[in-house]
């Protein structure tokens, strides 16, 4: 079952991107006893996100994964400590599923 912060993030880039896809990934067991992440509480801190949209259209990467993190910008003040995007357009997506 997905944890409080999983859920936030996946409800925000619904609402904000209307993704056609839209894959999240909690890494955080992977990163549990590095140095940085000792003392963290809470455990969900580390995160891979697949996202494929429209509002991506004409939107270099660079400014696909800003946005990306506005949107996320509380969960990263808030104990989000990595997050991995994947950011395309539902054509681009396509063609590397076809591929």
């Amino acid at each position: 079952m997905p944890g409080p912060m999983y859920s936030r993030i996946e409800e925000k880039l619904r609402t904000a991107l209307q993704p056609t896809t839209l894959e999240i990934v909690d890494d955080s067991a992977k990163h549990k006893g590095h140095a940085a992440m000792r003392g963290v509480t809470g455990g969900e801190t580390h995160f891979r996100v697949t996202a494929v949209s429209p509002k991506f259209e004409g939107k270099p990467a660079v400014q696909r994964h800003k946005l990306v993190y506005e949107i996320l910008d509380q969960e990263l003040k808030n104990g989000l400590h990595a997050l991995s995007i994947t950011a395309k357009t539902p054509a681009e997506y396509q063609k590397l599923q076809g591929s």
